[in-house]
């Protein structure tokens, strides 16, 4: 069957999904130990949270890219990401779906969340003909994720460079066997009607 070419796919169960980022590890160490977010997280920023961990590894280079050497799995409450999605506008203008470009502008501005679809990426980290879904959030949405909807942090960095090591040595399939099990996740697609362009 061929691949939807925006689905959301994530490691979920029935009240959270995982999502990754990457950290210094004086972030992300304390992070794992304390299972939220430390005092020097800052809030004012926007935050990036990547439901496919292979998306993740493209964007911290297996974990290896300065200031983003611990890989975190954060396991989050499905109620809060869906909020975020309700909340959520397209990043970037599309025409036929939004209004005109200042309508969404204005909305972006407004948003406390942002969702931008990128390639999804392969063992290699070469680009997919299909993409997945990153989610930006900032203001009320990125307090909610820090205070609210963080059940757990897990440190995956450790797995992260065991799938490379495979990777690097040709054994595709024991690599692949290591790749956190990622599902279609089940949005009705009134969730992501304004956001699938």
């Amino acid at each position: 069957m061929e691949e939807p070419q925006r689905r959301i796919r994530a490691r979920h169960t029935e009240s959270t999904i995982s999502v990754y980022q990457a950290y210094a590890p004086e972030i992300g160490m304390p992070a794992v130990r304390q299972g939220r977010f430390p005092a020097g997280w800052k809030r004012d920023r926007m935050a990036w949270i990547k439901p496919s961990f292979l998306w993740m590894m493209y964007r911290c280079s297996w974990g290896t890219k300065p200031g983003q050497e611990t890989v975190l799995a954060v396991e989050i409450s499905r109620e809060g990401f869906e909020w975020a999605l309700r909340h959520a506008c397209l990043s970037s203008y599309v025409r036929g779906l939004h209004p005109d470009r200042s309508t969404w502008q204005r909305r972006l501005k407004r948003a406390p969340a942002r969702v931008q679809w990128d390639p999804e990426r392969d063992l290699h980290l070469r680009p997919l003909t299909y993409r997945s879904l990153q989610l930006g959030l900032s203001g009320e949405a990125v307090r909610r994720y820090a205070d609210e909807w963080t059940v757990a942090i897990s440190d995956v960095t450790p797995l992260a460079r065991e799938i490379h090591e495979l990777v690097s040595g040709s054994e595709l399939d024991a690599a692949a066997g290591l790749l956190p099990q990622e599902h279609p996740y089940p949005t009705g697609d009134e969730l992501l009607a304004s956001l699938r362009p």
